[in-house]
C-alpha cells in the first residue's frame, strides 16, 4: 500500500492492517495475550445540582494491552492513525502503563514501533525504533517486566497463579489487579507482614478472595483465616465473594475451630476475650493458619492488646495480611509500624477521579443555637425538673449534655424536605451521637414524613448495636431489591463494613474528629450503582464534620509518627485518647446527663451547598456555570462555535465531543430551556443568547415554503425528518438508519429512499446539509 492511500486509513484500519499482524507474528497469543481497547477507568461522574453525568473524556482505555499470562499485563501499545508520527502516541501509552505498573510501553502509526523501556541494559537507550517485523516476543517482555518487579525466576509459577473465573465474566479492575499482584509478590518474596489499603467501595473483599484463591490454588497457603469484627462482615463475605470456595469454607461459631476446613470466616469475638476459657484460637496448634487477614485492620490497629494482635502474636509464624480503607497514624498508635509500607495504596480520590467511587455534594447548614450558642435564663430547669448549669451550650454540647428537642425536629424536616424534593425513598444514613439519639432522631424522621410513615411503619428504623430489630432490618437496608427500611438512624453500628450499594443520602448529626472515623462514614456513600441509577451521593451536615475534608490528612500519604528508639518496644503505646472509639457497647458514655429541654425555639441561619470539583476541592457551583465553563474551553467566543457549527457535516460530532466532558443535555433542556435543542442551549448558556425551541425553529422552515423545489417523495421525508428533529434533536435525522422506522419505511427501504428519491448516498446526504442549514439560520440562530 503506497504511503497516500496509507493515510486514508482509519485508526481501526491501521491497527487490523498492521499493528496486530505484527504483534502477532512476533509470537503473541490472540486469544490469551492481546487484548483491545482495553477500559482502565470510565471516567469521572460530574454532579451539579441534582444532575449528574461522566466526563468520558477523562476515559483511560488501552488501544492495546499485552500479558504474559491472562492474570499478568506486562506491556501497553497506543495506536494512531498514518497522518501521525511513529512515536505520537507514546505520552498516551506511558500513562497506561504507569497506571498498569509495566515497564513497556509502545506507540505505532503502522509504519514502525516506538519503544520505551523502564528497565534498559547498560548502554541501552531508553526509547527506540524499531521496524513492523521487529516487535519484541512474549518472553524478551515477559524477562523485562520480571526485572522491574524484581520477580526472581523460583517465583514463577507462584505469580503466574490464574485468578478464579467468574461465570459472569467479572474480572478484577486495573487496581485490583495490581494489588492483587503486588501482594501475590510479597508473599513469594517471603513478606510475612503485608498492608493493603484500598478505599471503600473498591472491592476490598473480592481482591482479597482473589489473594487468597490464587495462594490457595498454588498451594502456597492451605489453611486460611479472614478476621472480621462484625457478623454482618462474615456473612456478607461467605454469601458472595467469597462463595466459590464451597464446602471447604466455615464460619467459625460455638467457640470452635474445624479442622476439617481450610477457609475459616472468624469474628474476633468468637476467637478470644477477657478470659482464658474464650481464647478459643488456643485450641489449634501456632501452625494451623497459613495466612491470617484482618479486614478493617485500623480498628484497634497495633496496639498491643487488640483483639488481632493478640491472635496474630499466636500464629506468629503465618503470613498477616492488613486490609484497611484508612490507614491509622496517630501519635499513639501506627498499623504501618506493624505491617510495613503498604504494598499497594488506593486511595479514595483516585477511586472518584477514575470513577469507579461516587463523587458527593456537600450541603452544609448552620443552626442558630449551634453557631451563637444558647445561654438557659438563670434559674431554668429542664424537662424532668433539675437545673439547667449557668452557661453557654454550642454545637459541642448538642444532643451529648443537652437536647433540644426543637433542633431534633428542625434536623429531621430538613431531611425530609430534601428527600421529598428529590426521591423519598432514597436509601438514607443519619449518623447520630449515641443510641439515644439515634432513637429521638428515628422519631422525629417519623413524625417529619408524615404519611409516609403511616403507610410504611419500616421507613425509618433505628439500626444500632442493641437493638435486635434494628439489626434484623439491616440486611434489607442494604439490599438493592428491598424498598424498606428508607432511613435508618444510627451512631457506630454503620459506621463500617456495611455494603450499602444504594445510599445516595448520609447525614452528619455527629461530632466527628477523627478522620479515620469520618473517611469510614463518608465511605457508606461511595459505591456507585448504575442499575439503580446512583452515580453520587449527597452528605448533609449538621455538625461542621465536613471540615475535615480540609484536612491535609484527608486522603494524604500515610505517615508514621510513633518512631521508637533503640531501646523502645517497637510495638506503639496503647492509645489514651484519639477520638476513634468505635466499641458498640460503649455507644452511649456512662454517667453522663443529658439535660432535656423542651420549647426553645431554634432556625437554620446558614446553608450552602459544595461540590467536588476536577481537582477534588469542595466548589460552590451550578450545572449551568459548570457547562458554560466547559463550552467555553471548547469554543471561546460564539463566533468559534458557529463556525464549527456550519462547518461540520455531522453537528451530532460536537454535541457527542461537549457531552464527553460531562454535559448532560437531556437534562440542561429539563432544568434551563424544556424543548430547546442541544445548539440553542449552548448559544444560550455559554453566550447568552435568546433560545427558540426546536418546533419554533421548525416552524420557521414550514413558514420559508423550504421544500417547494423538491418532487413528493422527497418532500414527504423532509418534513417527516424535520418533525423527527422537532421531536428529539438533530442527532435523530443524521443516521440514515432513521429510514428504517415509521413513517418511511412506508415510503420504502432506506436504500430505495436513498438511490431513488434522491440520486444516491451523496445527494441524499446534500439533502440532509441543506434542511440543517435551513433549521440552523444564522439570523435566528444569533437572536440578530
Amino acid at each position: 500500500m503506497d504511503s497516500k492511500e496509507k493515510k486514508k486509513l482509519s485508526e481501526s484500519d491501521i491497527c487490523d492492517l498492521f499493528i496486530t499482524p505484527a504483534i502477532k507474528d512476533a509470537g503473541w497469543d490472540p486469544m490469551t495475550q492481546i487484548r483491545r481497547e482495553v477500559t482502565l477507568t470510565p471516567g469521572p461522574v460530574v454532579v451539579r445540582g441534582n444532575m449528574s453525568s461522566r466526563n468520558t473524556k477523562k476515559k483511560k482505555f488501552a488501544d492495546y494491552v499485552l500479558s504474559w499470562e491472562p492474570s499478568t499485563p506486562v506491556a501497553v501499545v497506543e495506536a494512531k492513525e498514518n497522518n501521525y508520527s511513529v512515536s505520537h502516541g507514546m505520552q498516551q501509552a506511558l500513562g497506561y502503563a504507569e497506571i498498569l505498573e509495566v515497564p513497556s510501553a509502545f506507540s505505532s502509526n503502522g509504519d514502525a514501533f516506538a519503544s520505551h523501556n523502564k528497565v534498559p541494559k547498560v548502554g541501552e537507550d531508553i526509547e527506540t525504533e524499531h521496524a513492523m517485523e521487529a516487535f519484541p516476543s512474549p518472553a524478551e517482555l515477559w524477562q523485562r517486566y520480571k526485572k522491574f518487579r524484581g520477580i526472581a525466576d523460583a517465583n514463577e509459577s507462584l505469580v503466574l497463579q490464574p485468578y478464579h473465573l467468574d461465570p459472569s465474566g467479572k474480572e478484577p479492575r486495573y487496581y485490583q489487579v495490581e494489588a492483587i499482584n503486588r501482594t501475590i509478590e510479597a508473599v513469594a518474596n517471603k513478606q510475612k507482614r503485608i498492608l493493603l489499603v484500598m478505599a471503600t467501595g473498591t472491592g476490598k473483599t473480592y481482591t482479597t478472595f482473589q489473594i487468597i484463591w490464587r495462594l490457595w490454588k498454588a498451594k502456597a497457603v492451605k489453611r486460611v483465616l479472614f478476621l472480621v469484627d462484625r457478623n454482618i462482615l462474615a456473612d456478607q463475605t461467605r454469601v458472595n465473594d467469597f462463595k466459590p470456595f464451597g464446602s471447604v469454607m466455615t464460619k467459625i461459631k460455638n467457640r470452635k475451630i474445624d479442622p476439617s476446613y481450610e477457609i475459616h470466616l472468624g469474628l474476633y469475638q468468637a476467637l478470644t476475650g477477657p478470659d482464658e476459657e474464650d481464647k478459643v484460637y488456643k485450641t489449634v496448634s501456632r501452625d494451623f493458619f497459613d495466612l491470617i487477614v484482618i479486614d478493617e485492620c485500623h480498628r484497634g490497629s497495633a496496639a498491643e492488646d487488640s483483639s488481632w494482635r493478640e491472635i496474630l502474636d499466636y500464629f506468629s509464624g503465618a503470613i498477616h495480611l492488613g486490609l484497611t480503607a484508612t490507614p491509622k497514624e496517630t501519635q499513639y498508635v501506627s498499623n504501618i509500624t506493624y505491617f510495613g509500607e503498604p504494598v499497594y495504596t488506593y486511595s479514595l480520590k483516585q477511586g472518584i477521579e477514575d470513577g469507579f467511587l461516587a463523587p458527593y455534594k456537600v450541603v452544609r447548614i448552620d443552626i442558630d443555637k449551634d453557631v451563637e450558642g444558647w445561654t438557659p435564663p438563670p434559674g431554668m430547669k429542664d424537662d424532668l425538673g433539675y437545673p439547667l448549669e449557668e452557661r453557654t451550650y454550642n454545637q459541642a454540647d448538642m444532643d451529648r449534655v443537652l437536647v433540644l428537642n426543637q433542633r431534633t425536629k428542625l434536623v429531621a424536616e430538613r431531611v425530609m424536605k430534601l428527600l421529598r424534593a428529590t426521591d423519598p425513598f432514597s436509601k438514607t444514613i443519619i449518623f447520630c451521637e449515641d443510641i439515644d439519639h439515634a432513637e429521638r432522631m428515628r422519631k422525629a424522621i417519623v413524625n417529619a414524613a408524615g404519611k409516609l410513615a403511616i403507610d410504611n411503619p419500616k421507613y425509618v428504623m433505628r439500626i444500632t448495636g442493641d437493638s435486635v430489630e434494628g439489626k434484623n432490618e439491616l440486611d434489607n437496608f442494604i439490599d438493592p431489591q428491598s424498598r424498606f427500611p428508607v432511613i435508618a438512624t444510627t451512631s457506630e453500628l454503620m459506621t463500617t463494613g456495611v455494603d450499602a450499594r444504594t445510599c445516595k443520602l448520609i447525614v452528619l448529626d455527629k461530632t466527628i474528629s477523627s478522620m479515620t472515623t469520618f473517611k469510614q462514614i463518608i465511605g457508606r456513600g461511595t459505591r456507585i450503582a448504575e442499575e439503580y441509577s446512583k452515580y453520587y451521593f449527597t452528605i448533609m451536615d449538621f455538625k461542621k464534620a465536613t471540615e475535615l475534608f480540609k484536612d491535609e490528612d484527608f486522603d494524604g500519604e500515610p505517615v508514621v509518627i510513633y518512631e521508637p528508639g533503640n531501646d523502645d518496644d517497637p510495638v506503639p503505646p496503647d492509645p489514651t485518647d484519639d477520638g476513634d472509639s468505635t466499641t458498640l457497647k460503649a455507644e452511649e458514655p456512662e454517667g453522663v446527663y443529658k439535660a432535656r429541654v423542651s420549647g426553645v425555639p431554634v432556625k437554620i441561619i446558614a446553608e450552602r451547598v459544595q461540590y467536588l470539583s476536577e481537582e477534588g476541592q469542595l466548589i460552590t457551583e451550578s450545572y449551568r456555570n459548570y457547562s458554560r465553563k466547559k463550552i467555553r474551553s471548547e469554543f471561546s467566543s460564539l463566533d468559534d462555535f458557529l463556525r464549527a457549527w456550519n462547518d461540520a457535516k455531522w453537528k451530532q460530532l460536537i454535541i457527542d465531543e461537549l457531552e464527553g466532558h460531562g454535559i448532560d443535555f437531556a437534562h440542561l433542556e429539563k432544568e434551563i430551556a424544556n424543548g430547546c435543542g442541544a445548539f440553542d442551549l449552548i448559544c444560550h448558556i455559554a453566550y447568552d443568547q435568546p433560545p427558540l425551541t426546536r418546533a419554533e425553529r421548525a416552524n420557521n422552515v414550514k413558514k420559508r415554503n423550504y421544500f417547494t423545489k423538491y418532487g413528493d417523495k422527497a418532500r414527504a421525508i423532509l418534513e417527516a425528518l424535520l418533525n423527527k428533529y422537532a421531536d428529539e434533536d438533530i442527532g435523530a435525522i443524521e443516521s440514515a438508519k432513521v429510514l428504517k422506522y415509521r413513517p418511511f419505511n412506508e415510503i420504502g427501504t432506506p436504500v430505495e429512499i436513498i438511490n431513488e428519491v434522491f440520486g444516491g448516498k451523496d445527494g441524499y446526504e446534500h439533502a440532509i446539509e441543506e434542511l440543517e442549514h435551513a433549521i440552523y439560520d444564522l439570523k435566528q440562530s444569533t437572536g440578530n
